[in-house]
């Protein structure tokens, strides 16, 4: 009843975003209701699964959250929208929107309509990330293992697990029609959803900024098959949305060959913007136990790191988003207690260097911290995430309390929200 209501009341006197316009892409730019839009903004993937009313939900947690990163001026968030596999997988999003091919739990569709309705009155956008070629999530191996039959092979914290091994298997996903077909399922149902607190069509919500085929697609050794995916994804979610802009969610041209290439996977006409991450400790270039010898040529590698790509970007006449960076607290303890000096400093100099990038005119257009872990904590510094802990920043395999940005810390928080400024009111010092 309380869902038809708020339907009627969308009728008769319109909804919250009827003044906001799409999110387009103009000249190498974003462009948010008439004006240049660029944006600090966060990784949020669990607000999925905190708006539900059921398992793992906690709404009033989940509006204390959006509040909070309102306040710092944060209007992008990050988020997953599509989980699968079955609730019982280890080291993954529980539940899960699709726990089998097919099949959803329908109280989170419900959580992913009240999260936009929320986030829509609170003027923030959603990039909603579509799949995931780490298991966390489920995603391509997921759709691997349920085409197949097979089993997935875990990386670490897996017994024995192995990282090539795993991503071997994820990428054997752009090669299989069944695996496929089910992702393109997911994409039809997802897109052409009608929010129910809203009543808004998921395809004409002003806030929902983007769709995002995938986290972090790699291509290994499949780079044809991948690169096929890309273009046929994209004009597949065109053909259906041309209302919203597309992304890929790639990381970048890595050290690490991995199948991917920049400047192609990006080409594409239907593919609107490009994205970057970086992980100066996951690539070892930085070691928190040594700030002191690591820190300076650490960041002079992710400075470089951006503008090499940013100089693709400008190519390609497209914007860039740097869609994820983080750092450890201070000598990698996952302590929430824990010193964040270095994180601060890194925080500063990233921020800094994207939004220097933008007021020089480059095609800089924002970036997502990861991640923010708000009001949550890990049920023990170094745990594995358990159904039942709190949804932090830390992705279910990751030993929780690495990389997440917390409520109280406070001098991360005076650094994000003078940056988020900055960059919202048009760089101006």
């Amino acid at each position: 009843m309380d869902k038809l209501i708020a339907i009627l009341f969308v009728i008769y006197m319109g909804t919250p975003t009827m003044g906001q316009q799409f999110i387009t892409v103009q000249q190498a730019g974003f462009i948010r209701n008439g004006q240049p839009y660029r944006f600090l903004g966060a990784n949020f993937w669990y607000g999925l699964n905190l708006a539900s009313n059921g398992p793992g939900g906690n709404r009033p947690r989940l509006l204390r959250e959006l509040d909070r990163l309102q306040a710092l001026g944060i209007d992008n968030l990050r988020i997953m929208g599509g989980s699968e596999g079955p609730d019982g997988a280890p080291w993954r999003m529980a539940p899960a929107l699709q726990p089998a091919p097919g099949q959803y739990n329908e109280g989170l569709w419900d959580a992913l309509d009240f999260l936009l309705a929320e986030m829509a009155k609170r003027e923030m956008v959603a990039v909603i990330c579509l799949s995931n070629f780490w298991p966390w999530s489920g995603g391509m191996a997921q759709y691997v293992a349920w085409a197949e039959g097979s089993d997935i092979p875990y990386p670490p914290p897996a017994e024995g697990g192995n990282w090539l091994s795993y991503m071997r298997y994820s990428a054997r996903f752009y090669k299989n029609k069944t695996a496929l077909a089910a992702y393109f399922s997911h994409l039809g149902k997802l897109i052409n959803r009608t929010n129910a607190y809203s009543g808004i069509p998921y395809k004409e919500d002003p806030a929902i900024m983007a769709w995002q085929l995938a986290n972090e697609p790699r291509g290994m050794f499949s780079a044809r098959k991948y690169r096929k995916w890309i273009r046929e994804s994209a004009r597949f979610i065109k053909k259906l949305d041309p209302n919203h802009l597309v992304s890929v969610g790639s990381e970048g041209n890595t050290q690490v060959p991995t199948g991917n290439h920049f400047k192609r996977d990006h080409r594409f006409p239907e593919v609107d913007y490009t994205t970057i991450h970086i992980w100066i400790q996951n690539w070892q270039w930085y070691d928190p136990q040594e700030p002191e010898k690591t820190y300076d040529k650490a960041l002079g590698k992710a400075k470089d790191y951006i503008n090499r790509h940013l100089r693709f970007a400008e190519k390609l006449n497209k914007p860039m988003v740097l869609e994820e960076f983080g750092i450890a607290r201070d000598y990698g303890s996952h302590s929430d207690t824990a010193s964040i000096v270095w994180r601060d400093r890194y925080y500063q100099d990233i921020f800094n260097t994207v939004f220097q990038l933008a007021k020089e005119g480059r095609p800089m257009a924002g970036c997502n911290f990861w991640a923010w872990g708000g009001e949550g904590r890990p049920r023990a510094p170094l745990a594995v995430w358990q159904p039942g802990d709190d949804f932090i920043g830390d992705p279910p395999h990751e030993l929780q309390g690495w990389y997440s940005v917390y409520e109280k810390d406070v001098s991360t928080l005076d650094i994000i929200k003078k940056y988020a400024t900055q960059m919202r009111l048009g760089l101006q010092d």
